[in-house]
């Protein structure tokens, strides 16, 4: 394949609606927007992809991913497995964060790391928080603020849990300080220092969040709040904290059983909360891949456990546009501009150049994925995976 690619005839959705255009492709990068463009006689190994009647979007990015699994609610024998690469690629996730869950044992920062490495190796981007669900924080280096500032795949922290029973029930006095150790590893390493926040069905919602911050010096817009479509009480308070200025995040794996007892699917959620009128840039979708998914049964007890997946995250983007008719440019904002911008991945979530060349090609009929490409390089052609992980068959 060749590190120079024209696309033609691109109706590019960057994620701002451009119109029909041609983009040039040069390394892992987008060179330039514009009509007319032409290979030409040109002695330099020029690919010409056709890109006519589809859309071309940003690569997407899942901003909560478990690439090492997680615990299971069941005991031992209920560890989720690892994400694989095509996991993410045959669902147009070119970048992702991976994060520790509620189990910070037997799963560990220094497994994650080398994960995010293995996952960035086999073809796309990855980044870490450090941290899990528990507070004091489990770090690498010794605190927050050096792992931040040392590491260059920690980006943030978390995702700690709030109003959860499964959280180590936090005082404000410690969710302060892990915000304020994130955002000072942040300025110091150029990073978002975010602070990702699983959020339970617990009475006290968001309150932690909005009390962390009074009285202080920290914003809102710090905290990035997941799993707010876990029921209608949580939902409403994450749409007061999304027009205060915070970014919201609503999760695509779900289980027949969670829809049935009150979580609110992630495609109504996105409508819902743009009708509410929440920014775009204010509400992101993120797939909680291979975490762990209980299901009980009407007495409460345990009866089974399903897997999160990568891929609904494009699944509930493109449910969003088809059933809920929400703006294309809004849900892919939902998975590309929007999350890349509260991360702080400059480089990440839009079409422009001198921006990473992470394209997907959707189907104007039907906006199935055609092609996905990771820093200019095909991973997924006509659906197919042409690059598989390295133990995938």
């Amino acid at each position: 394949m060749s590190a120079i690619k024209l696309f033609k005839n691109a109706h590019i959705v960057s994620p701002t609606d451009l119109g029909l255009m041609d983009l040039l492709v040069a390394g892992n990068q987008i060179a330039a927007l514009g009509s007319g463009f032409e290979a030409g006689s040109s002695n330099l190994p020029i690919e010409v992809i056709d890109a006519s009647h589809c859309y071309l979007v940003p690569g997407f990015v899942d901003s909560l991913v478990h690439f090492i699994g997680g615990g299971g609610e069941g005991g031992f024998a209920s560890r989720t497995p690892e994400m694989q690469l095509t996991d993410a690629t045959l669902g147009g996730v070119t970048t992702a964060i991976g994060v520790l869950g509620t189990d910070a044992t037997t799963r560990t920062l220094t497994n994650l790391l080398a994960k995010a490495h293995a996952l960035e190796t086999e073809g796309i981007s990855t980044y870490c928080h450090t941290g899990s669900y528990e507070i004091p924080c489990r770090t690498l280096m010794g605190n927050i603020t050096d792992d931040l500032i040392l590491i260059d795949k920690f980006i943030g922290v978390g995702e700690i849990a709030i109003s959860d029973f499964r959280s180590s029930q936090p005082t404000l006095d410690e969710i302060r300080k892990v915000a304020a150790a994130a955002k000072v590893g942040g300025i110091l390493s150029g990073k978002a220092g975010v602070v990702s926040v699983h959020v339970g069905s617990g009475e006290s919602l968001l309150q932690p969040l909005w009390q962390a911050v009074e009285g202080t010096e920290l914003k809102l817009s710090q905290f990035y709040p997941t799993h707010i479509n876990r029921n209608e009480a949580v939902f409403q308070a994450g749409i007061e904290l999304a027009k205060a200025g915070a970014v919201i995040d609503f999760t695509t794996s779900t289980t027949s059983y969670d829809l049935q007892h009150g979580e609110v699917a992630a495609a109504a959620a996105l409508a819902r909360a743009l009708e509410a009128g929440v920014p775009a840039m204010n509400l992101t979708l993120s797939s909680d891949g291979n975490a762990s998914l209980p299901v009980y049964n009407d007495h409460g007890e345990l009866i089974g456990l399903e897997v999160g997946k990568v891929q609904t995250l494009y699944q509930v983007a493109r449910q969003a546009v088809l059933e809920y008719k929400v703006p294309l440019s809004d849900a892919i904002t939902a998975i590309t501009a929007a999350p890349a911008a509260v991360l702080g991945l400059k480089h990440k979530g839009r079409i422009a150049a001198g921006m990473d060349a992470d394209l997907v090609l959707l189907n104007k009929t039907d906006l199935t994925i055609r092609d996905v490409f990771a820093k200019g390089r095909q991973l997924v052609k006509d659906g197919k995976a042409l690059v598989k992980g390295t133990f995938e068959k």
